[in-house]
This record gives C-alpha cells, structure tokens and sequence, in this order.
C-alpha cells in the first residue's frame, strides 16, 4: 500500500507499447493514467516509444530474444490442423516479464497483451499475492490458445477430449493451453479482470475460466477504450483533404484496420459486397474509398478474381502516425467497420472523435460506441445490403449528417476521452488495494 504522500505506482505488462491495436490502447491507458498523477510504468518486449516510463529488454541477447520468441512459442501450431483462422498463442516459451515488472515495486501490476512469447502462464504464480488488473483485449486469456472462437463453446464449456470442433485434428493445442491457464490464472489472489467491451465482458463472465471465479468474489469490469481526443479531433474537411491530395468533389468512404486486407475478420471483403450494393443503388457515382493499413493488391492471375468495390478504391499503406490519422478521418464522410468479430473496434471510435459517422455491423464491443441513426449505423450481421443502406443513410442527406457528425464528436468527448478511462481504471485499482 503507497504512502499518503507517494503516488500510486502500476506497472503495465505488455509484449508492445504501441506496435498493434492492443498495445496502442495499453498505452493510451498509461497515457491517461501519467495525466491523473499516476506513477504508471510499462515492461514490454519490444519498445516503439521514446518514453523513459517503458521499459523494453536491454541486453542484445534479451533484444534478439524479443523478435524470435514468437517463432519459438509458435512451433506447436505446426501439430494442429483447424479451421480457425485467427491467431493462436500457446505461450509456452519461458521470459522475465513478471520478475521485471515486480522488480519496480509495484502497487498494482495490469496485464494487458503478453503474447508472442512474452508471458508464460506459469510465471503468472508470482503475481498471487499481488493486487493484478487483467485488461482483455481479445478472448485469449479464457480460452485455449485462440484469439477468437468463432462459434466454437469449448471456451464456456470447457476444453476436453470430446468436444473439440470438428475441423481440427492433430495435438489438441487449444485444450494444452487452456488446462496450462486453468492452474495459475484462478489463483491469483487480489485478481480484477477488465475488458475492453461490454460483449467481452459477457463472454468472460459465462467462461469455465471465470465462471466460478465471479460466484467467489472476483469481478469482471467492462471499461472501454480512451483516446485523446486533443489528438483525435474535427479537422475541416477540405483542409484535411488538401492536406492528403483527396479530391474535394467526391463523397469518402473510407476502411482501415491493421493487416486491412490480410486479416479476414476485417471484412474487406464484406465492404466491398457492400459498396458493390451501393453502386447498383445510389444515383451518384461520385464516390471513391480510402484504405488504411493496406497497400494496394499484386496484380492477380488470370485465374484469380480481384475485389470489386463498385467504386475506385485507393489503397494508402501503413498508417500509425496518429495526427495523420486524424487528418485522414477528417476527410472521410464516413468510416466503415465490417468486422466480422471486434472485440472493441478502435477506428470507429478514432473516427467519431474526429466528427465522422461510422458504418459498422452490430458485433461485439463496436455496439459500445456505435448509436444506431444518431452517430452512425448498425448493421445486421453480416447483411452486406444493410451495410450498403447504412452508407446512403450517413451520406444522401446534408442536414442529418451534420446531427450524425456532431453527435459523433460529442459521444468521443462524454464518454471515451484518456481522462475518463483512466479514472475508472483508478476504481479498480482502489477496490483493488482495499482487499
């Protein structure tokens, strides 16, 4: 327990500080947390930032470890076969991530995305006394070794001999990985676990993970994402469009996520039946969509059929500069979101704050930020001509997306700023310290 007059000290675990959307949001939350006086450190694997408060591996030997660790954990992957296209992380290989978060004394130790070799189940032991924050950012930490489950219930019903799904075969990865966590992960002590969404909260709350956890007095807290929205603000549009070389005559239709067009939960492919629809519908064909996080396409094959958006499409490579993302939702009419799962959906929020209505289907935690007709829209799952009716219901009518466009900025700013998550972080870490 701190001193009256020293500041609480939490140490966030992570495998990056900004290298990948969780990482991003852990350091947000950091970020956040520095601004209420918090003595917030990071230990990560792999350091991306100046910041002297993140701590990366220092020795060369420890670096090298840090880019090949994720080989080395992934080679019992090669013994499964399943039809499960998400990443999965057995997380079997041994590092120091514990030792060296609690050698900086901490109050407070938050887990965040420790894959990638970073953490080991086992070494979670360390922490049973310590007061530990679990910030979910995908399914991981109460399944097997998968990210996400799809339909698959093995998650709830927990992973044995008979029921595994029937597309898999071979070692039994996700039932290894899942007994592996079931010994450490209940015992942790003074344990909260947080999740990104209210939806991943319900599925963490139903897990034989958790299940029974909840019942003896631990807790599952839902608390989304912050932003800074300082950063992440309205930006003229046709200043932001002279800025990024966009025409200023065309309507915007713009999809970005990280691996946009490799990550097939993404939905680019669904976004471009979608926009496809719309074509066939729309009267105007003054429209062009903008993608981040992608570079454009190899030339195909004969044999091999490219997208067809219906509109030009222009592929803008990797972005992760935050202030020209914000210019680049600034020019953008609208955002689309057509995640297939999400267990947040960080660029619908990036996209609100900065004044642009989001298009997106009614999955996992995008319903937490996303109001059907009053900042954007709610698709049905996965109707690709809902999703079409959501972008002419955002773009064919001036004056209601001036109230979409206000309302998206003021919904960033009441409930989803650095400041506000962060204070509700310091709730749980208060009931935290007073077990």
């Amino acid at each position: 327990m701190n001193q009256a007059n020293k500041p609480l000290r939490v140490v966030h675990i992570a495998t990056t500080d900004i290298g990948g959307g969780a990482a991003i949001a852990s350091y947000r939350l950091h970020q956040g947390l520095v601004r209420l006086g918090v003595d917030s450190q990071m230990v990560v694997a792999q350091k991306m930032t100046d910041d002297p408060a993140v701590h990366g591996a220092q020795t060369l030997t420890k670096k090298l470890w840090a880019r090949v660790a994720h080989q080395i954990d992934q080679i019992p992957r090669r013994f499964l076969t399943t039809t499960n296209a998400s990443l999965l992380s057995p997380s079997w290989v041994w590092g120091d991530a514990i030792k060296r978060a609690l050698s900086l004394k901490p109050d407070v130790v938050n887990l965040h995305w420790v894959q990638n070799g970073f953490v080991n189940p086992a070494s979670l032991r360390l922490l049973q006394d310590i007061p530990t924050v679990w910030t979910l950012h995908d399914m991981w930490t109460f399944c097997g070794a998968e990210h996400y489950v799809g339909e698959d219930t093995r998650y709830i019903d927990g992973y044995t001999a008979q029921n595994r799904p029937s597309g898999e075969s071979g070692f039994d990865l996700n039932r290894w990985t899942w007994k592996r966590k079931m010994r450490t992960i209940p015992a942790l002590k003074r344990f909260t676990v947080v999740t990104d969404s209210s939806w991943l909260g319900e599925c963490a709350a139903k897990s034989a993970m958790f299940r029974n956890e909840i019942l003896r007095g631990k807790r599952v807290v839902p608390i989304n994402y912050g932003l800074d929205t300082d950063v992440f603000k309205p930006i003229p549009k046709d200043v932001a469009r002279y800025v990024l070389n966009i025409p200023q005559d065309k309507k915007v239709v713009l999809f970005g996520a990280i691996n946009a067009s490799g990550d097939m939960r993404k939905g680019i492919d669904l976004l471009a039946s979608a926009l496809q629809h719309y074509s066939q519908t729309t009267k105007t064909a003054n429209i062009e969509c903008y993608v981040f996080g992608a570079s454009a396409p190899p030339k195909v094959s004969p044999t091999q059929t490219p997208l067809d958006f219906g509109f030009p499409v222009n592929y803008l490579g990797s972005m992760t500069d935050n202030i020209a993302l914000a210019v680049l939702y600034s020019a953008a009419d609208v955002m689309i979101v057509p995640s297939r799962e999400e267990a947040f959906g960080q660029t619908a929020l990036e996209a609100l704050s900065c004044g642009t209505p989001a298009v997106v289907f009614r999955v996992g935690g995008l319903v937490d930020t996303i109001r059907h007709k009053e900042n954007g829209y709610l698709a049905e799952p996965f109707q690709t001509e809902d999703l079409a009716r959501g972008i002419g219901f955002v773009l064919e009518d001036a004056e209601r997306y001036k109230t979409l466009s206000d309302n998206a900025r003021k919904t960033a700013l009441e409930g989803f700023t650095l400041e506000h998550q962060a204070r509700r972080y310091m709730e749980v870490y208060a009931e935290l310290l007073a077990r």
